[in-house]
């Protein structure tokens, strides 16, 4: 089986999937970490595509990267400033070639994630 990775953010404060949020990947390496992509989310809380494909899996250290600050401005959030969570950068493995899910549940003042499936 190739390798590949997905996310699904879902916003628990609104019981909803989280629609335009920017998400960033990086791999992280000794020398520094090294952008792969960016891409936003549908409006089922998912990416169009995997955000890693299996023709550019590589096992080794990753960093998603979550813009959830903005995605609160424009999900009609109660407003604060500075937001209590802004950026999310969630460091993570990938030691082997299958499905890696790394999904966010969101909330203005929280958030979780897990290996899922």
């Amino acid at each position: 089986m190739a390798g590949y990775l997905t996310t699904h953010v879902l916003d628990t404060a609104q019981g909803c999937p989280a629609a335009g949020l920017k998400i960033e990947l990086f791999k992280l390496e000794v020398s520094g970490r090294t952008h792969v992509r960016t891409l936003v989310t549908n409006s089922d809380g998912r990416t169009d595509e995997k955000i890693l494909p299996e023709a550019e899996f590589e096992v080794g250290e990753y960093e998603l990267v979550f813009h959830a600050g903005a995605y609160l401005d424009a999900s009609g959030a109660p407003v604060e400033a500075p937001r209590f969570l802004d950026v999310i950068p969630l460091r993570f493995g990938m030691s082997e070639a299958t499905h890696y899910h790394v999904p966010l549940l969101l909330s203005p003042f929280g958030y979780s994630t897990y290996r899922g499936s």
